[in-house]
Formats: C-alpha cells, sequence, structure tokens
C-alpha cells in the first residue's frame, strides 16, 4: 500500500522492508538498510531528512554557530566512524595538540579541521576573536527554513547603526536590534553576508559569511527484499 503523507510504499509484510534512501544514514548505517520493525516505525521513517552525507567527517559546534567566536566558550566534536580518541585535530592547516580527543574548547582563532581514521577529513569550522561578527546557525538551510542572522560586538558589547550586507549590497531591511531575520528561505538568500556597526570608540565592519540554501531533501522509497 502506498502511504502519500510519508512518502512509504511497504510491501505486503510490514515486518521485513528494506528501505532505498536517497541519503545517507546516521552513525554510518549503510543505505539501502534491512530493517526488522513494525509499521509504526517504518512510518517514522528508517533514513533521516538530512541532506548531509553521514559517512564523512562532521566537525560540531557548540554553541551551535558560526563563524565560532571566542567569548562564547566554544566547544568543538569531531564525528566520525573509526576507534573513539582517534582523532587528529588541524589548526590552520597543520597539524595541531597532541591530544587525540574527540572534543575540546577553543582557546585560539583560526580555521580547524579534524581527521577520523575512517571517515578522513571533516569540513573546516572557523573561529574568531574579531571586534564585530556575523553569524549563521551552524546547521545545513533548506528552502523554507526562517533562519536568523545575527551582528555581535566582541564580548557582546553594545552596537549600533548596524547594517547588514548581501554580496556588498546594503539590504536595507528592517532590523530587529543587531538580529536580520530571512523568511521563508529561497535560493535567492544564498550568497555572501557581512555586517556593520560601531559603539562609542569605533566602528568596524565584519568577515564576509557565505550563507547557502538547500533544496529539502526527497522523499523515501520502502521496497520489498
Amino acid at each position: 500500500a502506498f502511504i502519500p503523507s510519508h512518502g512509504l510504499l511497504l510491501s505486503p509484510e510490514p515486518l521485513f522492508l528494506r528501505v532505498h534512501c536517497s541519503f545517507s544514514l546516521p552513525q554510518g548505517m549503510p543505505c539501502p538498510c534491512l530493517a526488522v520493525f513494525s509499521l509504526v516505525v517504518a512510518l517514522a521513517g528508517c533514513c533521516p531528512l538530512s541532506p548531509t552525507d553521514a559517512q564523512t567527517t562532521q566537525l560540531l559546534v557548540q554553541p551551535p554557530w558560526r563563524p565560532a567566536v571566542l567569548w562564547d566558550r566554544v566547544t568543538l566534536t569531531c564525528q566520525g566512524s573509526g576507534t573513539a580518541g582517534a582523532t587528529t585535530w588541524y589548526k590552520d592547516g597543520q597539524r595541531w595538540g597532541q591530544n587525540r580527543r574527540d572534543s575540546f574548547t577553543v582557546t585560539e582563532s583560526g580555521t580547524y579541521t579534524c581527521d577520523r581514521p575512517g571517515s578522513g577529513l571533516s569540513p573546516p569550522v572557523i573561529a574568531l576573536n574579531d571586534r564585530l561578527v556575523l553569524q549563521v546557525p551552524a546547521r545545513t538551510l533548506l528552502e523554507g527554513d526562517t533562519v536568523t542572522l545575527r551582528c555581535r560586538a566582541m564580548w557582546d558589547m553594545s552596537v549600533d547603526r548596524v547594517r547588514f550586507y548581501k554580496d556588498k549590497k546594503d539590504l536595507r531591511m528592517s532590523l530587529r536590534g543587531n538580529e536580520l531575520s530571512l523568511s521563508p528561505l529561497q535560493q535567492h538568500h544564498s550568497g555572501r553576508y557581512h555586517c556593520e556597526g560601531s559603539g562609542p570608540f569605533w566602528a568596524s565592519q565584519s568577515a564576509p559569511v557565505t550563507v547557502t540554501v538547500h533544496a529539502p531533501p526527497q522523499g523515501l522509497g520502502v521496497t520489498n527484499p
């Protein structure tokens, strides 16, 4: 039977399903996957709606904003296949540190990556200590989402006369304090953003941040094994 609301094609024997998905599973589970589960679990879906490839190494940042800023006490965590504690860290392209822990607290600005023996090198995470920083949520941005860009001064000092720019053009949009909301996200929102602002004795411009809007993941198809 076909269930339109979930995009699943169930066999007459719903307890034994082979799930064919157009994207990857979490924690390195390959796709397609053979699963034995109830109809409820089948409706929930074996494969998550994620556009990222779970077979690659991921570098998670907490708080989940990019670029990271040192005054937030940022923690980086390396996730990927292979033995826990077998992480190699790089800073600005050079091997960094002697420990092989999977996470640590950032104390220096720079560009960080990590390597796991079973899944390779992660995408980079940038940590800044600039006077003014434009931040974007550190997650995949999908069409239809609402996303907030925020312009922050070092140590969250007060910042006035904030302006946001996309591809060097003044957006001239209404702001909520030092934040800019984009909703709903569309492909035309992709581009390079930066902000400008000033304090009592300073004026500054942030480094540019690339915003990429992705199409939502495709649905699932479930067939007999």
